[in-house]
C-alpha cells in the first residue's frame, strides 16, 4: 500500500448517492443504502490500514426525516444492524464510536443500542469513527449559541476558541480533507463551522461505487495542496 507523507488528521465524507445507485440499477433505495454499508466498512478499513486518526461520516441528516417513512424506518433498521455486527469487530480494531447531532431524537431502541455501542468503544484510540446522525450544522451553531446564552457568558468573552469547545465536535479537531461522492457540489449542512479551512476532493462515483482505490486517490490528491488557511505561503504540514 503506498506510504504518505503527509496524512489528514480528520477526514469527512458526504456519502452520497445512495438512492441514485439503487434507482439506476433498477433496485428499491434501500438495497442503495445496504450497498452503502458495505462501503462503509471498506473505507473504516483503509483508514486503520493507511493510520487516518479521525474519520466523520454524514450517516442521517436532520433533512432526512423529510423522506418516506417506509425509508426512514428502513435506515434506522440498517444502523440497528450495522452496530450489532460491527461493535466486536470496533471493539477489537481499537475503533473508537461516536455520534454528533441531535440524537436523542432517534428511535428509543437505535439510540439505546448506539449508547451501548459508544460505551464498549470509549477506550479505543487507533481511530475515532463519528457518525453525524439527525445532524445539521446550522442546527449545531443554533445550539452552541442556546449554550452560551444559557450560561450567561459575557458577549467579550466569546472566543472561536470557546465557540468550537460548545459545538457538537468539540474535542475534536477540524476536518483536514472533506470527501463528497456522486459529483455534487454542495456542503448539505455539514460541518459549515468546521469545514472553513479543509481541502475538498469531489468524485462523481456514487458511494456505493467508492472503493478503496478511490479513497487512496483522495488521500494521494491532498498529498499536492498546500494548505495557506488565508496566508500567502501557508504553513508547515506535520508529517502523518
Amino acid at each position: 500500500m503506498e506510504t504518505f507523507h503527509k496524512l489528514p488528521e480528520h477526514v469527512a465524507i458526504i456519502m452520497d448517492g445512495n438512492g441514485r445507485w439503487a434507482n439506476e440499477k433498477g433496485l428499491p433505495r434501500i438495497a442503495g443504502h445496504k450497498a452503502g454499508v458495505e462501503t462503509v466498512r471498506e473505507i473504516v478499513k483503509t483508514s486503520l490500514e493507511v493510520g487516518v486518526p479521525i474519520l466523520t461520516l454524514y450517516a442521517f441528516s436532520q433533512e432526512n426525516w423529510k423522506r418516506p417513512k417506509e425509508e426512514v424506518d428502513l435506515l434506522m433498521e440498517l444502523l440497528n444492524f450495522f452496530i450489532d455486527k460491527e461493535v466486536k469487530s470496533l471493539v477489537k480494531e481499537g475503533v473508537r464510536l461516536k455520534a454528533i447531532g441531535r440524537i436523542d431524537a432517534l428511535p428509543p431502541y437505535t439510540l439505546k443500542k448506539l449508547k451501548e455501542a459508544i460505551e464498549l468503544t470509549r477506550h479505543n484510540r487507533k481511530l475515532t469513527l463519528n457518525l453525524a446522525l439527525n445532524y445539521g450544522s446550522r442546527a449545531e451553531i443554533l445550539d452552541a449559541v442556546r449554550g452560551l446564552l444559557t450560561d450567561r457568558v459575557n458577549p467579550e468573552e466569546v472566543s472561536e476558541e470557546l465557540f468550537t469547545s460548545r459545538l457538537y465536535t468539540a474535542g475534536i479537531p477540524d476536518p483536514d480533507l472533506l470527501i463528497r461522492t456522486s459529483g455534487e457540489m454542495r456542503l448539505s449542512n455539514f460541518l459549515l463551522w468546521q469545514l472553513s479551512y479543509s481541502e475538498i476532493y469531489i468524485t462523481k462515483k456514487y458511494w456505493p461505487d467508492f472503493t478503496k482505490e478511490d479513497y487512496l486517490e483522495a488521500l494521494a490528491e491532498y498529498q499536492k495542496r498546500e494548505r495557506r488557511f488565508g496566508d500567502v505561503c501557508g504553513k508547515k504540514e506535520v508529517a502523518g
